[in-house]
């Protein structure tokens, strides 16, 4: 039997990733006075281990694997008839996130001191950053004055800051860093953290840590099925299972101007998935009782913003894995941009100006306006997306998309 172990797993999608590797596996939630207990009887045949535990573990094994002995902390353990082996595939995780991207002579900032931020300088060591520095709430380089490190390439966010379901915390801000490329977070829950948020619309590259959940555990897995570690030949595996993972527990969010086909498109989506579709601007007349245009008319376009806010934020926090279709100035306010970028893989669709319509359109009642309405929201979309897609055919820009998240 296989088992993750750790103080609190309720939030764990593990479970989820070795069983898509195969393997029949459990969350064992333990406390720390059970830990002797458990380990004496070696009741399994292999152990993730998480949070608080990655540290304490490794009193109670027979081996400990020179990386996970160089970094100090252990989250994949096997039983080798009753010979505890320990081993720290997060390293090997978090290298994934770098694939394409290379730290030698890049100076690279850790923000937190714990287990996890001993990995991440491992793996900046390894792949050849020049100068490290780590932030902590008390240490000599905090929260305050690290903007002083002006030569910064590299954020890497090893601290539960922005985490479910503290989502809308963020300690540090990308901006003052005038030589930042990268931002890699190593939450995934949710996949875009406010400081990954805030990367991206500073146009620097941003990456989330479920990819490096996706790869510590297909590691682990060879691990428990008696083989190596193999790097080269998993990288397959992990973009299949990511990209599973991705759907299953994100939403796939279509944004784009005013009839440029988002709806349409996200009905086939959903019927070619085999899951649930929702418009955004239905479920605004399902709560005011009143068509759009109607809303409008009578309440004016700020008294409908703010109940478009309420029901984007009530839609993508309470849904996963769905299709979802926004209005057309739905990304105008920057709440709403939160909320649906914290977990939703964001699509714009791209369609012509002479191809928009106008008919039943309150703030695009004619081409000038069409045009004038492209030219204010045309960045934001741009900025706020993880795929363009040209909506010239219906079918190939639906197949375009099919292509991108599965």
């Amino acid at each position: 039997m296989y088992y993750l172990i750790g103080k609190t797993l309720k939030h764990s999608y593990s479970k989820i990733i070795h069983e898509k590797l195969g393997i029949e596996y459990s969350l064992r939630e333990l406390q720390e006075n059970e830990l002797d207990l458990f380990f004496s009887k070696k009741n399994f045949d292999g152990i993730n281990v998480t949070i608080p535990y990655k540290e304490s573990v490794i009193k109670y094994l027979d081996k400990v694997d020179s990386i996970a002995k160089k970094i100090g902390a252990v989250n994949t353990v096997v039983n080798d008839n009753g010979k505890l082996i320990g081993y720290n595939t997060d390293y090997y995780g978090l290298m994934t996130l770098f694939s394409g991207f290379s730290l030698k002579n890049k100076n690279v900032m850790i923000l937190g001191t714990g287990g996890t931020s001993k990995t991440a300088e491992a793996v900046a060591k390894s792949l050849g950053a020049d100068k490290i520095f780590f932030v902590g709430r008390h240490s000599e380089i905090n929260y305050e004055n690290c903007y002083e490190k002006n030569e910064i390439n590299v954020i890497i966010n090893t601290t539960p800051v922005g985490m479910y379901p503290n989502i809308n915390e963020c300690k540090i801000q990308v901006d003052k860093f005038k030589n930042l490329q990268l931002v890699v977070d190593v939450i995934y829950n949710p996949n875009k953290s406010l400081l990954l948020q805030n990367a991206k619309q500073n146009g620097i590259k941003a990456i989330s840590g479920l990819k490096m959940l996706v790869a510590q555990a297909v590691f682990a897995n060879n691990l428990f099925k008696g083989n190596a570690i193999d790097l080269k030949n998993s990288n397959d595996l992990i973009e299949k299972i990511y990209k599973e993972l991705l759907l299953a527990t994100c939403n796939v969010a279509l944004i784009g101007m005013p009839s440029c086909g988002k709806t349409t498109i996200a009905k086939s989506l959903a019927k070619r998935l085999g899951i649930n579709f929702i418009d955004t601007d239905v479920e605004i007349e399902k709560v005011t009782q009143k068509a759009i245009p109607e809303i409008f008319k009578d309440n004016g376009e700020t008294a409908f913003r703010d109940i478009e806010s309420n029901v984007i934020k009530d839609v993508f926090l309470n849904n996963k894995n769905c299709i979802i279709s926004l209005g057309g100035g739905a990304i105008l306010r920057q709440e709403n941009r939160e909320n649906i970028a914290f977990n939703s893989i964001i699509v714009y669709i791209d369609r012509n100006l002479e191809r928009l319509t106008c008919k039943g359109r309150p703030l695009s009642k004619d081409k000038e306006s069409i045009k004038k309405l492209y030219d204010e929201r045309s960045e934001i979309y741009q900025k706020l997306c993880d795929y363009k897609v040209k909506n010239v055919k219906f079918n190939d820009c639906v197949n375009d998309i099919m292509g991108l998240i599965i």
